[in-house]
């Protein structure tokens, strides 16, 4: 059973290979390349995905006046959507959006919808990385992505059946959110197994821009059709999300390991020898380098004693195949590895603050600058086009200095102060909001990439481990399940502070941002304190 699931995976990724027909001596360089190109398209189709339901929120209620005759009108800016009446067969009739979202409760509502796809998530997510040590990333990823359309498109069939029913959309919502956590960690699990620790903050910087370029298709893509028929706001990418799982399912490999089966390929068997050779020969010369003075992993960043190690009772050994074990860690054992918990806990803030933007800043838009959904739509990506800069940034800087933590509270401090001056001056025109949005983008967005992948992907190869443990993926989650209920909480704290006022939801935002650079103070303060290479005993006299 084994070999011939091997054998598909083999054989439709040589349609590929022999496709760009890949010479023996670059075959290496290639797969990296592919792979990280593979991998970021289809976790951007994952974002492509979330997107629209904040596009979308415009529509679903309209800005209605009272009639001098008591009836409801449609407002000048529902006018400028050009959706003037409702669509056929609705039972709306108050032509204020679609029920029940048209009612004076709209905003939480909305809120609500939100709500349910991150709590699943998040709820979802630490089981996710769990199951996905344990699994074949490919079959679980296509999985995810077949399930995810599927939920995606459910929530647009509600326009074209006229379901007003508050209950479906919540659940599709949720169970929408829950399949998605399938991505995140196989992703990431996926690009760490091709790249090592050199630039990585540099790679995963470029390859988070994945989040960016997800939701900039998202918002266009929505935007074709909010304004005439929504429900196709969620279809289109629901399509696009199950066909990258198919692509998912003909061409991933997980690990460079699985090459060994390169006897059976018809194209330069001996290119493919040679790239998991030079895979082992790069992780012999790793682990030799690990006791060197410049190892990042020796000096002040996510510095660890002996008790630091992984204790044998939080290893659980996975068949494998030749007999062997293959370990893969439990979550009090990743929980255990230095840094886990305060790098969680202020992803969990930081989070907070870019899905609030992610899910609430189209309609705060609209609000302010009193555009329709469409051009609010696009407008919101220039944030986006923002956090892809930040995200590099983060990551070039951070490999520089070898200080994620000092980075990561850098870009916090600024962002705090940035966000105030957004919410003074994005009032003020269509320009002041567009260099708004790009500074705001970039400092909101770089911690948050920053921790998400390259600290991610450190933790879970951290040297306490001893090489003993699998624990890549369940690090992954649980950092990011940790960073997904501030998900779920800052859109719905949004929801319900927006009636206040939108100065009341950036307060709470820039409240967020100081608890997340409070929850990094130890380890910047370590970081901070060590001004040159630490050498093990160095390493060792400062306890984690």
């Amino acid at each position: 059973m084994i070999k011939l699931k091997n054998t598909v995976l083999i054989h439709s990724s040589s349609i590929f290979y022999h496709f760009m027909s890949f010479s023996p001596n670059t075959s290496c360089f290639r797969y990296r390349a592919f792979i990280f190109m593979l991998t970021f398209l289809l976790y951007a189709s994952f974002h492509l995905s979330r997107k629209p339901i904040s596009i979308v929120k415009g529509e679903l209620h309209k800005d209605c006046e009272a009639s001098s005759e008591g009836e409801p009108k449609v407002s000048s800016l529902s006018r400028q959507s050009g959706h003037l009446l409702p669509p056929p067969g609705t039972d709306n009739e108050t032509h204020c959006g679609w029920a029940p979202f048209d009612k004076d409760n709209y905003q939480q509502l909305l809120g609500a919808l939100d709500y349910s796809f991150l709590c699943a998530y998040a709820v979802g997510m630490y089981l996710s990385g769990i199951i996905g040590e344990r699994l074949p990333i490919r079959y679980y990823l296509t999985f995810g992505m077949l399930a995810s359309g599927a939920f995606t498109a459910l929530f647009g069939l509600g326009y074209f059946y006229s379901i007003h029913s508050f209950g479906f959309y919540v659940v599709a919502q949720a169970i929408n959110g829950l399949v998605q956590t399938t991505g995140w960690p196989s992703v990431v699990t996926c690009l760490g197994n091709w790249f090592g620790k050199g630039r990585r903050g540099l790679i995963m910087g470029l390859w988070n821009s994945h989040t960016s370029v997800g939701n900039i298709l998202g918002s266009l893509i929505a935007g074709c059709w909010v304004s005439t028929c929504w429900g196709l706001s969620f279809v289109v990418p629901g399509a696009i999300v199950a066909a990258m799982g198919l692509v998912c399912f003909l061409f991933l490999i997980e690990h460079p390991k699985d090459l060994r089966f390169s006897s059976s390929w018809p194209v330069h068997p001996k290119g493919y020898e040679n790239c998991t050779n030079r895979f082992r020969l790069q992780k012999q010369i790793s682990g030799q380098e690990k006791n060197k003075p410049g190892d990042p992993e020796m000096q002040c960043l996510l510095l660890s004693d002996g008790s630091g190690s992984t204790h044998p009772n939080h290893v659980v050994l996975l068949p494998a195949e030749g007999g062997s074990g293959v370990a893969a860690i439990s979550f009090i054992g990743a929980l255990k590895i230095p840094g886990v918990i305060e790098f969680s806990l202020c992803l969990l803030f930081a989070k907070l603050v870019s899905y609030t933007f992610l899910f609430w800043l189209p309609l705060y838009i609209t609000s302010v600058d009193h555009l329709d959904a469409k051009k609010a739509g696009e407008l919101s990506t220039l944030f986006d086009v923002g956090g892809i800069f930040g995200g590099v940034l983060a990551g070039v800087v951070s490999d520089r200095l070898e200080k994620r933590a000092s980075t990561c509270g850098l870009m916090l401090l600024l962002a705090a102060p940035t966000l105030y001056v957004f919410s003074a001056i994005s009032k003020m025109g269509l320009e002041a909001t567009v260099v708004m949005l790009l500074l705001s983008g970039a400092l909101v967005s770089g911690p948050y990439a920053l921790i998400t992948t390259a600290v991610s992907a450190d933790l879970g190869t951290h040297r306490s481990l001893k090489g003993s443990s699998h624990a890549l993926a369940t690090v992954t989650a649980i950092i990011d399940g940790t960073g997904s209920v501030g998900a779920a909480l800052g859109p719905l704290l949004a929801g319900l502070i927006s009636p206040s006022g939108w100065n009341n939801v950036f307060y709470m935002l820039m409240f967020a941002d100081a608890c997340a650079l409070l929850c990094l103070t130890r380890l910047i303060n370590r970081e901070l304190s060590c001004t040159g290479p630490a050498t093990g005993d160095q390493a060792l006299s400062k306890e984690h």
